[in-house]
């Protein structure tokens, strides 16, 4: 297996003979080795969320695009997708699953290092997840995103209760609570709950319909693991890691990717490649599979002149910032 470094050898290789990396070239190699190793349809769904951040990172309905690129014309009915991605919108990410599971009677998931959040709920709508001793999940509980910042809906319902109790028992903290309480919407409440429900909602009726779909009670141990993925008590940080351990403790079907050496070789070779694709350039964002269709979301800076008064000589401009 190349290593992280030895594939950015590879690419600067290339720029000393061309003098350009082939980005391109040496990422759509890999993908197609792993797909002639496994003989399965193969995607990756990649995002540079470690460098760049940002909703322009996250699992959003517009992937929906992306992803009819890269399926169509793939044989079925296996499908393999390469998952790298700090999460996003539970409903965009309820849309994809739901139209890859009409496309595809099997599917496994590939965690190379981190599928957060709603990648997480993607990951865990597959037959079988992939994860090595580095890889990581995460929890599922909701976020809220407000001016203030993003805060777990389990936090904001928690910080509600304990005023009500507070209150109720000394009245003179009311005072205290009142600027606190003032930033809540009518309905912020009633949407933290909402979004709790609906995660747990969407996991368990995953989990029943595919990897759950063989186990007893499949109900019953759907339920409980998508109720212990969501709980804010339990794992207390939303980016704290869950180890393939933790995971197979909740009866997750997962396989270790080291029990493979050359599946382990070929996935993280796929996956050095894309990063280094995404962190040297400007993508930030790569859908792609094992014939070379991709969808790529980039991210550009531009000069955007900009006037303002100044006192000085008519027409005196200041410089044009970058954007």
């Amino acid at each position: 297996m190349p290593t992280w470094g030895e594939i950015l050898q590879e690419l600067q290789d290339g720029i000393a003979r061309t003098g350009a990396p082939d980005f391109d070239g040496i990422r759509r190699k890999y993908i197609a080795q792993l797909h002639e190793l496994t003989g399965r349809d193969t995607i990756v769904y990649a995002t540079d969320w470690m460098n760049t951040g940002g909703p322009i990172t996250s699992i959003v309905i517009s992937d929906m695009q992306g992803l009819m690129e890269v399926c169509k014309g793939l044989a079925g009915p296996n499908l393999d997708i390469v998952l790298h991605s700090p999460g996003g919108s539970a409903e965009a990410t309820a849309s994809i699953v739901r139209y890859l599971r009409q496309k595809f009677t099997h599917i496994r998931v590939f965690v190379p290092l981190a599928a957060m959040s709603a990648a997480t709920m993607w990951a865990l709508a597959a037959d079988e997840i992939v994860m090595g001793k580095h890889s990581q999940l995460g929890p599922i509980d909701p976020q809220l995103v407000s001016t203030q910042g993003q805060f777990p809906a389990r936090a904001i319902i928690e910080q509600f209760e304990r005023a009500k109790r507070e209150c109720a028992s000394d009245p003179s903290l009311l005072g205290a609570w009142v600027p606190i309480l003032q930033q809540y919407g009518p309905s912020l409440l009633e949407q933290c709950e909402k979004a709790e429900d609906l995660a747990k909602r969407l996991v368990t009726e995953w989990l029943e319909a595919y990897m759950f779909k063989d186990r007893e009670n499949a109900r019953e141990l759907a339920e409980a693991t998508a109720g212990w993925f969501a709980n804010y008590e339990i794992h207390q940080s939303h980016s704290l890691g869950i180890s393939r351990e933790a995971a197979e403790g909740q009866q997750v079907n997962v396989t270790n990717l080291e029990d493979d050496q050359d599946l382990q070789d070929a996935v993280l070779s796929v996956h050095h490649a894309t990063i280094h694709t995404l962190s040297m350039g400007p993508s930030v964002k790569i859908i792609e599979n094992h014939l070379e269709k991709a969808f790529v979301l980039s991210q550009q800076t531009m000069q955007v002149p900009l006037q303002i008064p100044m006192q000085g000589p008519p027409n005196q401009q200041i410089a044009q910032p970058s954007i």
